[in-house]
């Protein structure tokens, strides 16, 4: 809650939490599986929103909802569908299951 406005605050992702996703959408995009992204930031949840193309709906949302933190863990990752493929305490815990799409056999 913001003492002068009186809104609540918005859930955002610090420096290091960006840093952890923007380096695995960077080896997503250099492999050609990711295109765009979109981040949103709202007063329980903030989302980072992973595209394919700009024109379509996000084929998987990162999300850190620091009300869970005590719970299941406050971030998660989303599929399109809207099933939540992995939840924990640790991002780079939860991000391993979109870093399995970047091992391919060699030919």
């Amino acid at each position: 809650m913001n003492p002068r406005t009186g809104a609540k605050a918005q859930v955002a992702f610090d420096r290091k939490e960006l840093g952890i996703i923007l380096g695995l959408y960077g080896r997503m995009v250099a492999a050609g599986e990711w295109r765009d992204y979109a981040m949103s930031f709202l007063s329980d949840v903030a989302i980072f929103s992973v595209f394919r193309r700009a024109a379509e709906h996000p084929i998987y949302r990162i999300e850190k909802r620091p009300d869970l933190r005590l719970r299941q863990g406050q971030y998660s990752v989303v599929g399109a569908d809207g099933r939540i493929l992995r939840r924990g305490h640790d991002l780079s815990t939860v991000l391993r299951v979109l870093e399995r799409k970047l091992i391919r056999p060699i030919d």
